[in-house]
Protein backbone atom coordinates (compact mmCIF):
# COMPACT_ATOMS: atom_id res chain seq x y z
CA UNK A 1 0.00 0.00 0.00
CA UNK A 2 1.23 3.09 -1.28
CA UNK A 3 1.69 6.20 1.55
CA UNK A 4 -0.05 9.41 0.59
CA UNK A 5 2.15 12.30 0.31
CA UNK A 6 1.52 15.29 2.72
CA UNK A 7 0.19 17.92 0.72
CA UNK A 8 3.16 20.70 1.79
CA UNK A 9 5.21 18.06 0.39
CA UNK A 10 3.34 17.54 -2.63
CA UNK A 11 3.49 21.49 -3.19
CA UNK A 12 6.93 21.93 -2.82
CA UNK A 13 7.64 18.70 -5.41
CA UNK A 14 5.96 21.22 -8.22
CA UNK A 15 6.75 24.73 -6.98
CA UNK A 16 9.24 26.49 -8.67
CA UNK A 17 9.88 28.73 -5.22
CA UNK A 18 10.98 25.20 -3.49
CA UNK A 19 14.57 25.25 -1.43
CA UNK A 20 15.44 22.00 -2.73
CA UNK A 21 18.34 19.81 -0.56
CA UNK A 22 21.76 20.32 -2.26
CA UNK A 23 25.39 20.40 -0.49
CA UNK A 24 27.46 23.48 -1.89
CA UNK A 25 31.29 23.27 -1.62
CA UNK A 26 33.43 26.21 -0.88
CA UNK A 27 36.60 24.33 -1.17
CA UNK A 28 37.89 24.72 2.52
CA UNK A 29 33.93 24.44 3.78
CA UNK A 30 31.03 22.30 2.50
CA UNK A 31 27.68 23.53 3.15
CA UNK A 32 25.45 21.06 4.00
CA UNK A 33 21.86 20.65 5.25
CA UNK A 34 20.75 20.62 8.41
CA UNK A 35 18.39 17.54 9.48
CA UNK A 36 17.05 14.72 11.74
CA UNK A 37 20.40 12.92 10.54
CA UNK A 38 22.19 15.50 12.64
CA UNK A 39 20.56 14.23 15.81
CA UNK A 40 22.37 11.07 16.85
CA UNK A 41 24.66 11.36 19.40
CA UNK A 42 28.33 12.67 18.22
CA UNK A 43 30.27 15.87 17.62
CA UNK A 44 28.08 17.73 15.29
CA UNK A 45 25.22 17.47 18.03
CA UNK A 46 27.29 18.49 20.62
CA UNK A 47 28.85 21.43 18.71
CA UNK A 48 25.14 22.71 18.31
CA UNK A 49 24.57 22.70 21.86
CA UNK A 50 27.90 24.64 21.96
CA UNK A 51 26.71 26.72 19.59
CA UNK A 52 23.60 27.53 21.45
CA UNK A 53 25.85 28.96 24.66
CA UNK A 54 28.37 30.57 22.94
CA UNK A 55 27.66 34.07 24.59
CA UNK A 56 27.33 35.99 20.87
CA UNK A 57 25.22 33.65 19.18
CA UNK A 58 22.83 33.69 22.05
CA UNK A 59 22.33 37.55 22.30
CA UNK A 60 21.98 38.04 18.88
CA UNK A 61 21.18 34.56 17.00
CA UNK A 62 19.13 32.75 19.95
CA UNK A 63 19.45 28.86 19.05
CA UNK A 64 16.56 26.68 21.01
CA UNK A 65 19.33 23.86 21.89
CA UNK A 66 20.61 24.37 24.94
CA UNK A 67 20.59 20.90 25.53
CA UNK A 68 19.82 16.98 24.10
CA UNK A 69 16.09 17.43 24.03
CA UNK A 70 16.11 20.42 22.45
CA UNK A 71 18.80 20.48 19.44
CA UNK A 72 17.14 17.28 18.57
CA UNK A 73 13.51 19.22 18.34
CA UNK A 74 15.91 22.23 16.60
CA UNK A 75 17.06 19.46 14.12
CA UNK A 76 13.28 17.81 13.30
CA UNK A 77 12.08 21.81 12.78
CA UNK A 78 15.33 22.16 9.92
CA UNK A 79 14.12 18.56 8.23
CA UNK A 80 10.81 19.59 8.78
CA UNK A 81 11.73 23.15 6.84
CA UNK A 82 13.66 21.43 4.26
CA UNK A 83 10.42 18.79 3.39
CA UNK A 84 8.04 21.80 3.01
CA UNK A 85 10.71 23.87 0.47
CA UNK A 86 10.25 26.62 3.13
CA UNK A 87 13.41 26.95 4.42
CA UNK A 88 16.85 26.22 3.65
CA UNK A 89 19.02 25.81 6.86
CA UNK A 90 23.04 24.86 5.83
CA UNK A 91 25.49 23.63 8.48
CA UNK A 92 29.09 25.29 7.70
CA UNK A 93 31.43 22.50 7.96
CA UNK A 94 35.10 22.53 8.05
CA UNK A 95 36.47 20.31 4.91
CA UNK A 96 39.21 19.13 6.31
CA UNK A 97 37.17 17.76 9.42
CA UNK A 98 33.96 17.95 9.37
CA UNK A 99 33.88 20.13 12.73
CA UNK A 100 30.99 22.65 12.92
CA UNK A 101 32.06 26.37 12.04
CA UNK A 102 28.46 28.24 11.71
CA UNK A 103 25.20 28.12 9.81
CA UNK A 104 23.52 30.09 6.95
CA UNK A 105 19.52 29.80 6.64
CA UNK A 106 17.29 30.85 3.98
CA UNK A 107 13.58 31.51 4.10
CA UNK A 108 10.56 32.88 2.28
CA UNK A 109 8.84 35.62 3.51
CA UNK A 110 6.51 35.86 0.74
CA UNK A 111 6.93 32.68 -0.90
CA UNK A 112 4.72 33.70 -3.79
CA UNK A 113 6.52 37.19 -4.40
CA UNK A 114 9.70 35.48 -4.49
CA UNK A 115 10.60 37.03 -1.06
CA UNK A 116 12.91 35.71 1.29
CA UNK A 117 15.31 36.63 4.52
CA UNK A 118 18.78 35.20 4.97
CA UNK A 119 20.47 35.06 8.42
CA UNK A 120 23.67 32.88 9.60
CA UNK A 121 26.03 32.65 12.87
CA UNK A 122 29.14 31.45 13.49
CA UNK A 123 30.99 29.31 16.37
CA UNK A 124 34.52 30.84 17.32
CA UNK A 125 36.05 28.59 14.77
CA UNK A 126 34.38 30.21 11.78
CA UNK A 127 35.09 33.68 12.96
CA UNK A 128 37.53 36.52 11.21
CA UNK A 129 38.44 34.13 8.10
CA UNK A 130 35.76 35.14 6.07
CA UNK A 131 34.17 31.59 5.67
CA UNK A 132 30.57 33.02 6.67
CA UNK A 133 30.64 35.40 4.16
CA UNK A 134 31.49 33.11 1.56
CA UNK A 135 28.87 30.55 2.68
CA UNK A 136 26.11 33.43 2.55
CA UNK A 137 27.05 34.54 -0.78
CA UNK A 138 27.19 31.08 -1.96
CA UNK A 139 23.54 30.37 -0.62
CA UNK A 140 22.32 33.95 -1.91
CA UNK A 141 23.63 32.69 -5.48
CA UNK A 142 21.83 29.31 -5.10
CA UNK A 143 18.96 30.65 -4.15
CA UNK A 144 18.45 33.00 -6.72
CA UNK A 145 19.67 30.68 -9.23
CA UNK A 146 17.76 27.47 -8.29
CA UNK A 147 14.62 28.39 -6.37
CA UNK A 148 13.67 31.81 -8.33
CA UNK A 149 14.16 33.96 -5.54
CA UNK A 150 13.86 37.70 -6.50
CA UNK A 151 14.59 39.49 -3.21
CA UNK A 152 16.57 38.45 -0.02
CA UNK A 153 16.13 41.23 2.67
CA UNK A 154 18.89 40.49 6.22
CA UNK A 155 18.51 41.82 9.25
CA UNK A 156 20.71 42.63 12.14
CA UNK A 157 20.81 44.27 15.49
CA UNK A 158 22.84 47.89 14.28
CA UNK A 159 24.97 47.11 17.15
CA UNK A 160 26.31 43.81 15.72
CA UNK A 161 28.62 45.20 13.44
CA UNK A 162 30.41 41.75 11.84
CA UNK A 163 26.57 40.55 10.64
CA UNK A 164 26.88 44.20 8.98
CA UNK A 165 30.08 43.41 7.33
CA UNK A 166 29.03 39.86 6.41
CA UNK A 167 25.85 41.54 4.56
CA UNK A 168 27.85 44.39 2.67
CA UNK A 169 30.72 42.05 1.34
CA UNK A 170 27.72 39.93 -0.03
CA UNK A 171 26.24 42.96 -2.22
CA UNK A 172 23.31 43.07 0.69
CA UNK A 173 22.75 47.23 0.43
CA UNK A 174 21.72 49.22 3.18
CA UNK A 175 18.22 49.87 2.98
CA UNK A 176 17.39 52.07 6.36
CA UNK A 177 16.79 51.06 10.25
CA UNK A 178 14.11 49.75 11.60
CA UNK A 179 13.58 50.60 15.04
CA UNK A 180 13.03 48.46 18.04
CA UNK A 181 12.06 45.78 15.46
CA UNK A 182 13.11 42.39 16.85
CA UNK A 183 13.33 40.98 20.41
CA UNK A 184 17.06 39.60 20.90
CA UNK A 185 18.66 37.06 23.83
CA UNK A 186 19.33 40.07 25.94
CA UNK A 187 15.68 40.63 26.35
CA UNK A 188 15.29 44.39 24.67
CA UNK A 189 13.93 45.06 21.29
CA UNK A 190 16.87 46.45 19.35
CA UNK A 191 16.96 48.66 16.23
CA UNK A 192 17.87 46.56 13.06
CA UNK A 193 19.75 47.77 9.87
CA UNK A 194 17.93 46.08 6.78
CA UNK A 195 19.43 45.06 3.78
CA UNK A 196 18.81 43.58 1.04
CA UNK A 197 19.51 41.78 -2.32
CA UNK A 198 17.52 41.94 -5.49
CA UNK A 199 18.15 38.93 -8.29
CA UNK A 200 18.84 41.73 -10.45
CA UNK A 201 21.65 42.96 -8.42
CA UNK A 202 25.17 42.72 -9.90
CA UNK A 203 27.67 40.47 -8.15
CA UNK A 204 29.13 42.05 -5.39
CA UNK A 205 33.13 43.13 -6.03
CA UNK A 206 34.13 41.84 -2.70
CA UNK A 207 33.16 38.18 -1.84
Amino acid sequence: MSTPTPPAAAQAATDPRTFRRTTLDLGDAVLRPWGREDAGPGPLLDSLITAAADPLIALWNPLAARDHDAAVAWLEAREDAWERGAAAPFAVLDATDGSLLGCVNVRWIDRADGLAMIGYWALPTGRGRGVITRATNAVTDWAFRTADARRIELAHAVANEASCRVALNCGYLPEGTLRASHLFGDGAHHDEHLHARLATDPEPAAR
